[in-house]
């Protein structure tokens, strides 16, 4: 009798287990009850810091990103379709953001490297997490201008939470020769500085990652939207990408849906690959091709964008004409960041999860996929950017990488020797272990026009970049 009462205990508990299992995983899949209590009880948790020391605004490499955004202007909440948990859903995936990088910060900072006779010398656009601003900066780390631009400067009525993500820091921008300054705020909207930091003009969109200026002044860059498509889910809405240009003074010219450009081309089965749920595309990076390599392919004719795809673990190049994919690669790289043709014909870019805790700046033939260069993390030179990232090839054949989520930015030689490095002196923290985003340094050349940037330490640093 004693034993028969254990094995029916034995057997209750385990399909009590079972149904909750079942439940449990019901609730993640489906949304179902009490899914929505969950979701208001975890949008109330805020990331502890150590005693005594206040939270940063910004991102850093121990913030994680705040649910509780509001919805960004040009977001569809207002729909009144909608029920109340798509509304939800709407609302976690605009404030999808980036979490941060694993290693302890370093105790240097600033330039810590700089082989004058081996590094390509130049300037250095840098965009941190720390505040809503650009800098430039010479090869030494001096800081020659600054750009400096609030989200509530730019849309003061905005109904959007000042703790949303992305709204205390510039995600990318891009330097004009007259110190103009295009930039954005990831997810949230476009806009323009003249080099005083006057607001010019600006766009609230969903533009994000990436910003390409045309030299006849139109503008190439990503935008997504949150919102339902009932031919990919009846009920749970998606982060829609697009591809849009836009003219010099930011006003739209056109836009192309990258779940179309998929769905209308042979590719289509690789859509679905990247799951149903959420933010199945995450473009991170865009460039418009010039035309000059389509002797390899069509599918890099002119006027043909090449974009890169994190959540399929692909690139892509859509004919934006036919508002199709022409051609696309998987197999390489995973959750890829930055990726570009060069002149070469080859392709650069930021393979964050090469491996367990190792990223890799990766060149190949796109053709062959053959490896043509790498640089990648180990043991003795650790180098490792879960979300982020960013690649540049410069004239001399060295590499600048960003290593964004721990905050530095080197470069490196075909040789895969570092001749320059730089680490984010912006910190917080108690006793400074939390150490600013470098969502970009990009190497201007050295002879960039810079008779405009305040006082005279523009034409100071002619020493250093000649």
């Amino acid at each position: 009798m004693y034993r028969k009462r254990h094995l029916t205990s034995f057997f209750v508990l385990a399909a009590v287990l079972i149904v909750g299992f079942a439940w449990g995983a019901a609730v993640v899949r489906y949304r179902v009850f009490p899914y929505s209590f969950i979701s208001a009880a975890h949008r109330t948790v805020r990331v502890a810091l150590p005693s005594g020391a206040s939270q940063p605004r910004g991102r850093w490499r121990r913030h994680e990103a705040d649910p509780r955004a509001s919805t960004p202007a040009g977001g569809t909440r207002a729909n009144g379709d909608l029920s109340e948990e798509q509304r939800r859903e709407i609302e976690r995936l605009e404030a999808i953001g980036y979490l941060s990088g694993t290693r302890p910060a370093p105790e240097r900072s600033g330039v810590t490297v700089y082989d004058a006779n081996r590094a390509w010398r130049g300037l250095n656009l840098v965009l941190s997490g720390h505040d809503a601003s650009a800098y430039l900066m010479d090869m030494n780390g001096n800081i020659l201008h600054e750009w400096r631009c609030r989200f509530r400067d730019v849309w003061p009525d905005n109904p959007i939470s000042d703790d949303a993500v992305g709204t205390h820091h510039w995600a990318c921008a891009r330097l004009c020769a007259n110190g103009d300054i295009l930039a954005a705020f990831q997810g949230l909207g476009l806009f323009k500085l003249d080099k005083d930091s006057n607001l010019l003009w600006s766009r609230a969109r969903g533009y994000h990652h990436d910003i390409r200026v045309m030299p006849d002044g139109s503008i190439y860059t990503l935008e997504q939207k949150a919102h339902v498509i009932p031919s990919w889910d009846a009920e749970r809405p998606m982060l829609e990408n697009f591809v849009s240009v836009l003219d010099c003074d930011g006003h739209p010219q056109r836009r192309v849906s990258m779940l179309d450009a998929f769905e209308n081309s042979d590719y289509r089965a690789s859509v679905k690959r990247a799951g149903s749920q959420g933010d199945p595309f995450h473009a991170n990076s865009i460039q418009r091709l010039d035309g000059s390599l389509s002797h390899l392919s069509p599918a890099f004719r002119q006027g043909n964008v090449l974009v890169s795809i994190r959540e399929m673990d692909a690139i892509a190049a859509i004919d934006l004409d036919a508002e199709s994919v022409v051609w696309a690669m998987t197999g390489l790289f995973h959750r890829q960041h930055d990726a570009h043709l060069l002149a070469t014909g080859n392709i650069l870019l930021f393979d964050n999860q090469h491996a367990e805790g190792v990223s890799e700046a990766l060149e190949f033939d796109p053709i062959t996929q053959e490896v043509k260069w790498s640089y990648a993390g180990s043991r003795e030179r650790p180098f490792y950017s879960e979300k982020c990232g960013v690649v540049q090839r410069l004239p001399n054949g060295n590499t600048l990488i960003v290593e964004s989520d721990n905050g530095r930015a080197f470069e490196v030689t075909k040789e895969r020797e570092i001749v320059w490095e730089y680490v984010n002196p912006h910190r917080a923290g108690e006793n400074g272990e939390l150490i600013a985003t470098l969502f970009q340094v990009q190497r201007l050349p050295r002879r960039f026009p810079v008779d405009w940037a305040a006082g005279d330490a523009g034409r100071s640093s002619g020493a250093d970049t000649e």
